[in-house]
């Protein structure tokens, strides 16, 4: 897995880039990242959660500066998904999308120990109105 420290040593050969392009990089190369290495994944609700919850781990275990790194991360991400969510030129679905996973990262940063209850519960609701607006066959 390559964590922190390794991931500092390739970052400084590789040159200046972006933290996003950075992870991107990092996540094509299909090497496993620590959670700090790794961030906030927004392509999916499963790996929005996933990496959600990854990042409570390293939160509940880290001294004050580990959790100071873990909240940076969900702030960065939470700033993203605001700006893709504001965006006009992103579609609809897009936009409740983004809506709806900074719903999550906003939950995480009020209380990382009340979130993967919370997400269970959060889910069940979505999928039961999911379920409701489907016409019948």
């Amino acid at each position: 897995m390559l964590d922190g420290a390794a991931a500092v040593k390739l970052r400084a050969q590789l040159g200046p880039v972006s933290d996003a392009m950075w992870r991107d990089l990092l996540r094509e190369c299909g090497v496993p990242l620590a959670p700090l290495v790794e961030g906030v994944r927004q392509d999916t609700f499963a790996n929005l959660e996933r990496t959600l919850l990854l990042l409570w781990q390293e939160y509940a275990a880290a001294d004050r500066e580990g959790r100071r790194q873990c909240r940076a991360l969900v702030i960065e991400a939470k700033d993203h998904a605001r700006l893709a969510a504001r965006n006009p030129k992103v579609s609809e679905d897009k936009r409740q999308q983004k809506e709806e996973m900074l719903l999550w990262m906003l939950t995480w940063l009020e209380n990382p120990g009340a979130f993967e209850l919370w997400v269970g519960l959060r889910k069940q609701r979505l999928a039961a109105t999911a379920d409701q607006s489907t016409p019948p066959e």
